[in-house]
């Protein structure tokens, strides 16, 4: 239930000038470029709720598609205090502070195996988090003396990934997926989940996804431990590691 004695803050997009309501959008119809298309672009707008709707880029993508960028105006606003949004609990350190916790409580390694699972080939998620160099001046889990990180990089399958953990006494299982059409991630993560429960190794792995379309309201829905979306990093990922470990084995 919400509390409604919280203090509003309403937001709504801003464009030209504050409060506005100016928007862009894009999106593909399945209809060769024309000026009906067009004009069909701009209605769509409209239905969307948007005022002053104006189609300011298209062009055809050939085989009967074409592309749209629109610009408009939107009538709604969001009180950005009305919700609340669910994330993991715990404190992001960096790498030099994880590496003395790992050390300090497990005494040894901690062993994190991660990939891209079933059909994804793309690795840059995956690569960000684990990979030596990292993404944007944030090392990856390959850089942290404490961490044994094993990348198994992309179209692997959930049955080679637990296997893989199995060997390797994993801590942790880290997977990306970034392919979302017809919400394919969902099978995959499912099935993941569910395969590890069927083995019986559920409850001995901390389990985390990472993808643009990851939440961590979604991945606790799924099964997983933790969600990280975009603009996270190796250190969220590692913290939250630590800090589950230490929650499952010492507490």
């Amino acid at each position: 239930m919400l509390d409604t004695q919280h203090t509003e803050q309403w937001v709504k997009p801003y464009g030209d000038t504050l409060g506005d309501g100016r928007v862009q959008l894009s999106f593909t119809l399945p209809v060769a470029l024309d000026d009906r298309a067009k004009e069909g672009a701009k209605r769509l707008a409209a239905q969307m709720g948007l005022t002053e709707p104006a189609v300011v880029h298209c062009e055809d993508m050939g085989q009967g598609f074409s592309f749209y960028v629109v610009y408009g105006q939107c009538q709604h606003q969001v009180d950005l205090n009305s919700y609340a949004v669910v994330k993991p609990d715990y404190e992001v350190l960096d790498k030099e502070a994880i590496n003395a916790l790992i050390d300090e409580k497990m005494k040894r390694r901690m062993v994190v195996v991660g990939a891209c699972i079933e059909t994804d080939a793309h690795t840059v998620g995956i690569d960000a988090i684990m990979n030596m160099k990292g993404y944007n001046g944030h090392k990856g889990l390959e850089s942290y003396h404490s961490l044994r990180a094993i990348n198994m990089g992309a179209q692997v399958t959930c049955e080679e990934l637990v296997t893989r953990a199995i060997e390797e006494h994993a801590d942790v299982i880290l997977v990306s997926q970034i392919v979302t059409q017809k919400n394919i991630h969902l099978d995959n993560l499912t099935k993941l989940a569910d395969l590890l429960e069927a083995e019986g190794l559920r409850d001995q792995v901390i389990l985390i996804v990472g993808g643009p379309r990851i939440s961590h309201e979604l991945a606790k829905e799924l099964g997983y431990d933790a969600g990280f979306g975009t603009k996270s990093y190796a250190e969220d990922v590692a913290s939250f590691a630590i800090h589950e470990w230490g929650k499952r084995h010492l507490s």
